[in-house]
């Protein structure tokens, strides 16, 4: 436990930036994880409200680091270099883990040190902690390899337990690519040979809100094509690797155009669902009828209502169809 002598087994690391509502909470769920070594690292990201003042309670408990704000990913690389444990949980200040989580982990590295990812599933909650819709991503993806990963990003730093020496292979977390650097660093680490596994538990609540990451419509959109791209533009990947990058663009664009519908921004989502027509393998009406059904099924996912008629019945909407049943040449569309 925190206040042990030992060198800790687990750093666990909270990047925070303006989160003082939440991170009492988060901090309150590592200190009841049992049966494990750990410490906590606070990395400040140049908050400006009452962080500070909430963490003072907590200060024989902690190690807390300000430094000016720079994003996620370049606090989450401090946190690295500062951690001493051999293992790395990420705790985003808005998040809690439930109990067990660490040990469980943990267990499961002890018994193949081969491993590094352990992952996890996760609850939806909302701002105030209420049940949304629990997740067990192992049921889509099932044995994380890279090309599980690839299809299927269930990717959520919160979830998930790092062997620090892996992350410190691939150099962490790449700032450029905010607010999917997550996603980044999975690919990059799987693409090196990283091996991971599940624990087949749900082990976090993963908070809903407006100031969330993934309430971020465009610069999420953006930042997931952009390593999209980075990723199919490296020279070197395994063929088989190579030979699914139409069906990831694909599936890619059809999930970015859900989430900018759900973000509200319909012209955003006409315009990615029209990149999306350029990698499908269907006819136009089974590719509009396909957007329809993976709307439905991204929502449910994500444990919202999905009204299908009223897509159908919207400007947008209609106009694409229009466009696609018009389609002859897609390379003239694009």
């Amino acid at each position: 436990m925190v206040g042990t002598a030992a060198q800790p087994t687990i750093s666990v690391i909270i990047p925070t930036y303006n989160c003082d509502r939440y991170i009492a909470q988060a901090i309150d769920s590592v200190l009841a994880q049992k049966d494990c070594e750990y410490e906590i690292i606070i990395i400040d990201d140049g908050s400006t409200d009452q962080t500070r003042n909430v963490l003072k309670p907590y200060n024989h408990l902690i190690r807390y680091i300000l430094q000016k704000n720079q994003g996620v990913a370049a606090a989450r690389n401090r946190g690295i270099t500062e951690a001493e444990g051999e293992l790395i949980a990420f705790l985003d200040a808005d998040d809690y883990f439930l109990p067990s989580k660490l040990a469980a982990q943990a267990s499961i590295f002890a018994k193949r040190p081969n491993l590094g990812i352990v992952h996890s599933g996760w609850e939806r909650v909302s701002s105030q902690g209420k049940k949304l819709l629990e997740v067990r991503p192992w049921e889509k993806s099932p044995q994380l390899h890279l090309e599980d990963w690839l299809r299927w990003r269930p990717v959520l730093p919160s979830a998930m337990m790092f062997r620090r020496e892996w992350l410190e292979y691939v150099g962490g977390f790449d700032s450029r690519f905010p607010p999917a650097e997550d996603t980044e660093l999975v690919l990059r680490l799987a693409l090196k040979g990283c091996q991971s596994a599940w624990l087949k538990q749900i082990t976090v609540c993963y908070r809903q809100h407006e100031q969330s990451a993934m309430h971020k419509g465009l610069p999420q959109a953006r930042s997931l094509t952009a390593v999209i791209d980075d990723f199919f533009e490296q020279p070197n990947l395994p063929a088989k690797i190579r030979l699914m990058e139409h069906s990831v663009r694909y599936l890619t664009f059809v999930w970015i155009a859900w989430y900018l519908h759900y973000t509200k921004h319909p012209t955003e989502m006409v315009e990615y669902l029209k990149q999306a027509w350029y990698y499908t393998p269907l006819s136009p009406l089974e590719t509009v009828i396909n957007w329809s059904e993976c709307f439905a099924e991204f929502s449910h996912n994500w444990g919202v209502k999905f009204n299908a008629n009223q897509l159908a019945k919207s400007q947008e909407w209609q106009s694409l169809v229009q466009w696609v049943i018009k389609a002859t040449n897609k390379s003239d569309l694009i």
